[in-house]
Protein backbone atom coordinates (compact mmCIF):
# COMPACT_ATOMS: atom_id res chain seq x y z
CA UNK A 1 0.00 0.00 0.00
CA UNK A 2 1.38 3.42 -0.99
CA UNK A 3 1.77 6.27 1.48
CA UNK A 4 -0.90 8.22 -0.37
CA UNK A 5 -3.46 5.42 -0.19
CA UNK A 6 -2.63 4.69 3.45
CA UNK A 7 -3.56 8.30 4.26
CA UNK A 8 -7.01 8.02 2.70
CA UNK A 9 -9.79 8.92 5.17
CA UNK A 10 -11.28 5.44 4.88
CA UNK A 11 -8.02 3.99 6.15
CA UNK A 12 -8.16 6.26 9.18
CA UNK A 13 -11.70 5.04 9.85
CA UNK A 14 -10.52 1.44 9.72
CA UNK A 15 -7.55 2.01 12.04
CA UNK A 16 -9.63 3.92 14.58
CA UNK A 17 -12.18 1.10 14.48
CA UNK A 18 -9.35 -1.41 14.94
CA UNK A 19 -8.02 0.31 18.07
CA UNK A 20 -11.49 0.77 19.58
CA UNK A 21 -12.36 -2.87 19.04
CA UNK A 22 -9.05 -4.16 20.43
CA UNK A 23 -9.26 -2.30 23.75
CA UNK A 24 -13.01 -2.69 24.20
CA UNK A 25 -12.91 -6.42 23.43
CA UNK A 26 -10.48 -6.98 26.29
CA UNK A 27 -12.62 -4.94 28.69
CA UNK A 28 -15.73 -6.86 27.65
CA UNK A 29 -14.14 -10.31 27.75
CA UNK A 30 -12.80 -9.82 31.27
CA UNK A 31 -15.75 -7.94 32.73
CA UNK A 32 -18.03 -10.70 34.01
CA UNK A 33 -15.20 -12.71 35.59
CA UNK A 34 -13.55 -9.58 37.01
CA UNK A 35 -16.68 -8.23 38.69
CA UNK A 36 -17.66 -11.63 40.12
CA UNK A 37 -14.16 -12.57 41.35
CA UNK A 38 -12.97 -9.17 42.60
CA UNK A 39 -16.17 -7.32 43.56
CA UNK A 40 -18.68 -10.14 44.24
CA UNK A 41 -21.24 -8.80 41.77
CA UNK A 42 -24.70 -10.36 41.44
CA UNK A 43 -27.21 -9.78 38.65
CA UNK A 44 -28.39 -6.59 40.39
CA UNK A 45 -24.90 -4.98 40.44
CA UNK A 46 -24.04 -6.01 36.87
CA UNK A 47 -27.38 -4.59 35.71
CA UNK A 48 -26.68 -1.29 37.47
CA UNK A 49 -23.15 -1.15 36.06
CA UNK A 50 -24.45 -1.69 32.53
CA UNK A 51 -27.14 0.95 33.01
CA UNK A 52 -24.47 3.43 34.13
CA UNK A 53 -22.35 2.41 31.15
CA UNK A 54 -25.18 3.42 28.85
CA UNK A 55 -25.76 6.87 30.39
CA UNK A 56 -23.06 8.50 28.20
CA UNK A 57 -24.75 6.88 25.20
CA UNK A 58 -28.03 8.47 26.27
CA UNK A 59 -26.20 11.82 26.37
CA UNK A 60 -24.61 11.31 22.94
CA UNK A 61 -26.75 14.16 21.55
CA UNK A 62 -24.32 16.52 23.30
CA UNK A 63 -21.71 15.54 20.68
CA UNK A 64 -23.22 18.08 18.30
CA UNK A 65 -22.43 20.87 20.77
CA UNK A 66 -18.84 19.67 21.18
CA UNK A 67 -18.53 19.94 17.40
CA UNK A 68 -18.97 23.70 17.76
CA UNK A 69 -15.48 23.68 19.33
CA UNK A 70 -13.62 20.79 17.67
CA UNK A 71 -13.54 19.07 14.28
CA UNK A 72 -15.17 15.64 13.96
CA UNK A 73 -11.87 13.92 13.14
CA UNK A 74 -10.14 15.38 16.20
CA UNK A 75 -13.16 14.62 18.38
CA UNK A 76 -13.04 10.97 17.33
CA UNK A 77 -9.37 10.67 18.31
CA UNK A 78 -9.87 12.42 21.66
CA UNK A 79 -12.79 10.11 22.42
CA UNK A 80 -10.67 7.09 21.57
CA UNK A 81 -8.01 8.33 24.00
CA UNK A 82 -10.58 8.71 26.81
CA UNK A 83 -11.80 5.16 26.14
CA UNK A 84 -8.25 3.82 26.38
CA UNK A 85 -7.53 5.70 29.63
CA UNK A 86 -10.74 4.43 31.25
CA UNK A 87 -9.83 0.84 30.43
CA UNK A 88 -6.19 1.27 31.49
CA UNK A 89 -7.17 2.24 35.06
CA UNK A 90 -10.03 -0.27 35.50
CA UNK A 91 -7.92 -2.89 37.26
CA UNK A 92 -6.79 -0.42 39.92
CA UNK A 93 -10.34 -0.03 41.30
CA UNK A 94 -11.74 -3.54 42.06
CA UNK A 95 -14.77 -2.40 44.04
CA UNK A 96 -18.41 -1.70 43.22
CA UNK A 97 -17.97 2.10 43.31
CA UNK A 98 -14.60 1.96 41.55
CA UNK A 99 -15.99 -0.17 38.74
CA UNK A 100 -18.98 2.13 38.33
CA UNK A 101 -16.68 5.17 37.98
CA UNK A 102 -14.12 3.64 35.60
CA UNK A 103 -16.92 2.17 33.50
CA UNK A 104 -18.55 5.59 33.08
CA UNK A 105 -15.22 7.16 32.05
CA UNK A 106 -14.56 4.40 29.54
CA UNK A 107 -18.10 4.69 28.28
CA UNK A 108 -17.86 8.44 27.65
CA UNK A 109 -15.00 7.80 25.24
CA UNK A 110 -16.66 4.76 23.68
CA UNK A 111 -20.02 6.37 22.94
CA UNK A 112 -18.66 9.67 21.68
CA UNK A 113 -16.28 7.76 19.43
CA UNK A 114 -19.00 5.49 18.04
CA UNK A 115 -21.25 8.50 17.37
CA UNK A 116 -18.58 10.42 15.45
CA UNK A 117 -17.20 7.33 13.73
CA UNK A 118 -20.62 6.53 12.28
CA UNK A 119 -21.06 10.13 11.19
CA UNK A 120 -17.66 10.24 9.45
CA UNK A 121 -18.30 6.89 7.77
CA UNK A 122 -21.58 8.06 6.22
CA UNK A 123 -19.88 11.28 5.07
CA UNK A 124 -16.58 9.86 3.79
CA UNK A 125 -17.91 6.71 2.06
CA UNK A 126 -20.03 6.80 -1.10
CA UNK A 127 -23.58 5.42 -0.78
CA UNK A 128 -22.97 2.61 -3.26
CA UNK A 129 -19.92 1.44 -1.29
CA UNK A 130 -21.22 1.85 2.27
CA UNK A 131 -22.57 -1.66 2.89
CA UNK A 132 -19.36 -3.24 1.60
CA UNK A 133 -17.18 -0.84 3.61
CA UNK A 134 -19.13 -1.48 6.81
CA UNK A 135 -18.71 -5.22 6.26
CA UNK A 136 -14.97 -4.65 5.85
CA UNK A 137 -14.95 -2.53 9.03
CA UNK A 138 -16.63 -5.40 10.91
CA UNK A 139 -13.86 -7.69 9.71
CA UNK A 140 -11.28 -5.21 11.03
CA UNK A 141 -13.14 -5.12 14.34
CA UNK A 142 -12.98 -8.87 14.48
CA UNK A 143 -9.27 -9.00 13.68
CA UNK A 144 -8.60 -6.40 16.38
CA UNK A 145 -10.67 -8.33 18.91
CA UNK A 146 -8.74 -11.50 18.09
CA UNK A 147 -5.50 -9.67 18.85
CA UNK A 148 -7.02 -8.41 22.09
CA UNK A 149 -8.05 -11.90 23.11
CA UNK A 150 -4.63 -13.22 22.16
CA UNK A 151 -3.13 -10.62 24.50
CA UNK A 152 -5.35 -11.94 27.31
CA UNK A 153 -3.90 -15.41 26.79
CA UNK A 154 -0.32 -14.07 26.75
CA UNK A 155 -0.67 -11.81 29.79
CA UNK A 156 -3.03 -13.79 32.03
CA UNK A 157 -2.51 -17.42 31.01
CA UNK A 158 1.11 -17.57 29.86
CA UNK A 159 2.67 -14.79 31.95
CA UNK A 160 0.10 -15.36 34.75
CA UNK A 161 -0.30 -11.65 35.51
CA UNK A 162 -3.38 -10.23 37.25
CA UNK A 163 -6.29 -8.27 35.80
CA UNK A 164 -4.67 -4.95 36.72
CA UNK A 165 -1.78 -5.58 34.32
CA UNK A 166 -4.03 -6.73 31.51
CA UNK A 167 -6.17 -3.62 31.67
CA UNK A 168 -3.15 -1.31 31.98
CA UNK A 169 -1.29 -2.87 29.04
CA UNK A 170 -4.19 -2.85 26.59
CA UNK A 171 -5.26 0.67 27.58
CA UNK A 172 -1.68 1.90 27.18
CA UNK A 173 -1.46 0.34 23.71
CA UNK A 174 -4.69 2.05 22.70
CA UNK A 175 -3.47 5.43 23.91
CA UNK A 176 -0.18 5.01 22.03
CA UNK A 177 -2.03 4.14 18.82
CA UNK A 178 -4.18 7.28 19.13
CA UNK A 179 -1.04 9.40 19.41
CA UNK A 180 0.44 7.77 16.29
CA UNK A 181 -2.74 8.33 14.26
CA UNK A 182 -2.93 11.96 15.41
CA UNK A 183 0.56 12.59 14.08
CA UNK A 184 0.44 10.46 10.93
CA UNK A 185 -2.93 11.39 9.37
CA UNK A 186 -3.68 14.87 7.97
CA UNK A 187 -6.98 16.67 8.51
CA UNK A 188 -9.48 15.38 5.97
CA UNK A 189 -12.20 17.59 4.54
CA UNK A 190 -15.95 17.05 4.96
CA UNK A 191 -17.87 17.23 1.66
CA UNK A 192 -21.01 18.79 3.15
CA UNK A 193 -20.83 21.28 6.07
CA UNK A 194 -22.78 19.73 8.93
CA UNK A 195 -25.63 21.29 10.89
CA UNK A 196 -24.40 22.26 14.36
CA UNK A 197 -27.77 21.85 16.07
CA UNK A 198 -30.03 19.02 17.15
CA UNK A 199 -32.15 17.70 14.29
CA UNK A 200 -35.22 15.52 14.70
CA UNK A 201 -37.10 15.05 11.42
CA UNK A 202 -40.54 13.48 11.10
CA UNK A 203 -39.58 11.65 7.92
CA UNK A 204 -36.84 9.74 9.80
CA UNK A 205 -39.35 8.23 12.24
CA UNK A 206 -38.87 4.62 11.09
CA UNK A 207 -35.10 4.86 11.54
CA UNK A 208 -35.62 6.31 15.02
CA UNK A 209 -38.04 3.50 15.98
CA UNK A 210 -35.71 0.76 14.73
CA UNK A 211 -32.83 2.43 16.55
CA UNK A 212 -34.76 2.53 19.83
CA UNK A 213 -35.62 -1.17 19.65
CA UNK A 214 -32.06 -2.02 18.66
CA UNK A 215 -30.81 -0.40 21.85
CA UNK A 216 -33.36 -2.32 23.91
CA UNK A 217 -32.63 -5.79 22.59
CA UNK A 218 -28.86 -5.19 22.38
CA UNK A 219 -28.77 -5.06 26.17
CA UNK A 220 -30.14 -8.60 26.39
CA UNK A 221 -27.13 -9.80 24.41
CA UNK A 222 -24.49 -7.47 25.84
CA UNK A 223 -25.45 -7.82 29.51
CA UNK A 224 -27.35 -11.00 30.21
CA UNK A 225 -26.28 -13.52 27.56
CA UNK A 226 -22.63 -13.20 28.63
CA UNK A 227 -23.53 -13.08 32.32
CA UNK A 228 -25.52 -16.32 31.90
CA UNK A 229 -22.41 -18.05 30.56
CA UNK A 230 -20.49 -17.29 33.75
CA UNK A 231 -23.24 -17.51 36.39
CA UNK A 232 -25.32 -20.44 35.05
CA UNK A 233 -22.74 -22.49 33.17
CA UNK A 234 -19.60 -21.56 35.13
CA UNK A 235 -17.49 -20.39 32.18
CA UNK A 236 -13.95 -19.35 33.19
CA UNK A 237 -11.96 -16.40 31.79
CA UNK A 238 -10.26 -18.76 29.34
CA UNK A 239 -13.57 -20.24 28.20
CA UNK A 240 -15.26 -16.84 27.80
CA UNK A 241 -12.24 -15.61 25.85
CA UNK A 242 -12.39 -18.71 23.64
CA UNK A 243 -16.09 -18.06 22.99
CA UNK A 244 -15.36 -14.47 22.01
CA UNK A 245 -12.52 -15.71 19.78
CA UNK A 246 -14.97 -17.96 17.94
CA UNK A 247 -17.39 -15.04 17.56
CA UNK A 248 -14.79 -12.81 15.98
CA UNK A 249 -13.29 -15.49 13.75
CA UNK A 250 -16.79 -16.07 12.37
CA UNK A 251 -17.25 -12.32 11.85
CA UNK A 252 -13.79 -11.97 10.31
CA UNK A 253 -14.72 -14.61 7.73
CA UNK A 254 -18.34 -13.68 7.05
CA UNK A 255 -18.74 -9.93 7.77
CA UNK A 256 -17.41 -8.67 4.39
CA UNK A 257 -19.73 -11.11 2.60
CA UNK A 258 -22.66 -9.96 4.76
CA UNK A 259 -21.92 -6.35 3.78
CA UNK A 260 -21.97 -7.29 0.11
CA UNK A 261 -25.14 -9.37 0.60
CA UNK A 262 -26.97 -6.40 2.11
CA UNK A 263 -25.97 -4.34 -0.92
CA UNK A 264 -27.62 -6.99 -3.14
CA UNK A 265 -30.79 -7.97 -1.24
CA UNK A 266 -31.59 -4.55 0.24
CA UNK A 267 -32.11 -3.24 3.74
CA UNK A 268 -35.60 -4.62 4.33
CA UNK A 269 -34.72 -8.23 3.51
CA UNK A 270 -31.50 -8.05 5.53
CA UNK A 271 -33.27 -6.78 8.64
CA UNK A 272 -36.05 -9.37 8.31
CA UNK A 273 -33.39 -12.10 8.34
CA UNK A 274 -31.77 -10.55 11.42
CA UNK A 275 -34.97 -10.18 13.43
CA UNK A 276 -36.36 -13.64 12.64
CA UNK A 277 -33.03 -15.09 13.70
CA UNK A 278 -33.01 -13.06 16.93
CA UNK A 279 -36.52 -14.23 17.85
CA UNK A 280 -35.36 -17.84 17.59
CA UNK A 281 -32.11 -17.18 19.49
CA UNK A 282 -33.68 -15.27 22.39
CA UNK A 283 -36.45 -17.88 22.79
CA UNK A 284 -33.77 -20.56 22.89
CA UNK A 285 -31.76 -18.65 25.53
CA UNK A 286 -34.80 -18.84 27.80
CA UNK A 287 -34.87 -22.65 27.84
CA UNK A 288 -31.28 -23.74 27.14
CA UNK A 289 -29.76 -26.11 29.71
CA UNK A 290 -26.55 -27.23 27.96
CA UNK A 291 -23.41 -25.09 28.03
CA UNK A 292 -22.36 -26.08 24.50
CA UNK A 293 -25.77 -25.20 23.01
CA UNK A 294 -25.76 -21.88 24.88
CA UNK A 295 -22.35 -21.12 23.37
CA UNK A 296 -23.63 -21.93 19.87
CA UNK A 297 -26.58 -19.58 20.37
CA UNK A 298 -24.19 -16.86 21.52
CA UNK A 299 -22.12 -17.18 18.33
CA UNK A 300 -25.23 -17.10 16.11
CA UNK A 301 -26.53 -14.08 18.06
CA UNK A 302 -23.29 -12.21 17.50
CA UNK A 303 -23.25 -12.99 13.78
CA UNK A 304 -26.83 -11.82 13.28
CA UNK A 305 -25.96 -8.38 14.59
CA UNK A 306 -23.76 -7.89 11.53
CA UNK A 307 -27.00 -7.52 9.56
CA UNK A 308 -27.59 -4.24 11.45
CA UNK A 309 -25.35 -2.64 8.81
CA UNK A 310 -28.63 -2.32 6.92
CA UNK A 311 -29.94 0.26 9.39
CA UNK A 312 -27.00 2.56 8.67
CA UNK A 313 -27.26 2.22 4.89
CA UNK A 314 -31.03 2.79 5.08
CA UNK A 315 -30.50 6.06 6.90
CA UNK A 316 -27.72 7.16 4.54
CA UNK A 317 -30.07 6.67 1.58
CA UNK A 318 -32.95 8.71 3.04
CA UNK A 319 -30.97 11.45 4.82
CA UNK A 320 -29.98 14.94 3.82
CA UNK A 321 -26.13 14.84 3.78
CA UNK A 322 -26.02 17.93 6.03
CA UNK A 323 -28.09 16.09 8.69
CA UNK A 324 -25.70 13.19 9.23
CA UNK A 325 -23.56 14.40 12.17
CA UNK A 326 -26.54 15.83 14.08
CA UNK A 327 -28.69 12.78 13.30
CA UNK A 328 -26.03 10.35 14.51
CA UNK A 329 -25.92 12.23 17.82
CA UNK A 330 -29.71 12.08 18.17
CA UNK A 331 -29.91 8.43 17.09
CA UNK A 332 -27.31 7.36 19.65
CA UNK A 333 -29.38 9.03 22.35
CA UNK A 334 -32.54 7.27 21.10
CA UNK A 335 -30.63 3.97 21.02
CA UNK A 336 -29.72 4.42 24.67
CA UNK A 337 -33.06 5.55 26.12
CA UNK A 338 -34.01 1.93 26.75
CA UNK A 339 -30.39 0.93 27.33
CA UNK A 340 -30.14 3.15 30.42
CA UNK A 341 -33.25 1.65 32.03
CA UNK A 342 -33.40 -1.95 30.85
CA UNK A 343 -30.20 -3.43 32.40
CA UNK A 344 -31.11 -2.25 35.90
CA UNK A 345 -34.76 -3.35 35.66
CA UNK A 346 -33.97 -6.68 34.03
CA UNK A 347 -31.10 -7.18 36.48
CA UNK A 348 -33.69 -7.23 39.25
CA UNK A 349 -35.96 -9.53 37.19
CA UNK A 350 -32.94 -11.79 36.58
CA UNK A 351 -32.78 -12.58 40.31
CA UNK A 352 -36.17 -14.31 40.16
CA UNK A 353 -36.59 -15.35 36.50
CA UNK A 354 -33.71 -15.25 33.97
CA UNK A 355 -36.04 -16.90 31.43
CA UNK A 356 -38.35 -13.87 31.35
CA UNK A 357 -35.40 -11.59 30.61
CA UNK A 358 -34.86 -13.43 27.33
CA UNK A 359 -38.58 -13.62 26.52
CA UNK A 360 -38.68 -9.83 26.74
CA UNK A 361 -35.87 -9.90 24.16
CA UNK A 362 -38.18 -11.96 21.91
CA UNK A 363 -40.80 -9.21 22.19
CA UNK A 364 -38.29 -6.51 21.20
CA UNK A 365 -37.14 -8.53 18.18
CA UNK A 366 -40.77 -9.16 17.11
CA UNK A 367 -41.55 -5.43 17.20
CA UNK A 368 -38.42 -4.75 15.13
CA UNK A 369 -39.48 -7.36 12.58
CA UNK A 370 -42.89 -5.73 12.11
CA UNK A 371 -41.33 -2.28 11.65
CA UNK A 372 -38.69 -3.55 9.20
CA UNK A 373 -41.46 -4.57 6.77
CA UNK A 374 -42.17 -0.83 6.37
CA UNK A 375 -38.80 -0.20 4.65
CA UNK A 376 -39.22 0.33 0.87
CA UNK A 377 -37.36 -1.86 -1.61
CA UNK A 378 -35.51 1.26 -2.82
CA UNK A 379 -35.41 3.82 0.03
CA UNK A 380 -34.48 7.41 -0.74
CA UNK A 381 -35.41 10.92 0.35
CA UNK A 382 -39.17 11.22 -0.16
CA UNK A 383 -39.56 7.42 -0.16
CA UNK A 384 -38.66 6.57 3.43
CA UNK A 385 -41.46 4.10 4.24
CA UNK A 386 -44.00 1.81 2.57
CA UNK A 387 -46.91 2.80 4.79
CA UNK A 388 -47.87 6.45 4.80
CA UNK A 389 -44.80 7.39 2.78
CA UNK A 390 -44.21 10.97 1.75
CA UNK A 391 -43.95 12.01 -1.88
CA UNK A 392 -42.52 15.49 -1.39
CA UNK A 393 -40.29 17.14 1.16
CA UNK A 394 -41.09 20.39 2.87
CA UNK A 395 -38.49 23.15 2.74
CA UNK A 396 -37.55 22.55 6.37
CA UNK A 397 -36.88 18.83 5.68
CA UNK A 398 -34.53 19.29 2.75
Amino acid sequence: MSVASSKHPQQLLLWMTFVMSMVFAVWQALLNNFVIEKAAFTGAEIGMLQSLREVPGFLAFTAIFVLLLIREQSFALVSLAVLSIGIAITGFFPSVLGLYLTTVLMSVGFHYFETINQSLTLQWVDKKDTAGFLGKALAWRSAAALIGYGSIWIVMTWLKLDYVWMYAIIGGLGLTAVLVMSIYYPRFDIAEPQHKKLIFRKRYWLYYALTFLSGARRQIFMVFAGFMMVEKFGYSVSQITALFLINYVVNLVFAPAIGRLIGKIGERNALVIEYVGLIIVFASYAVVEHAQLAAALYVIDHLLFAMAIAMKTYFQKIADPKDIAASMSVSFTINHIAAVIIPALLGILWLSSPQWVFMIGVLFALCSLILSLNIPAHPQAGNETNWGKSTTLTTSER
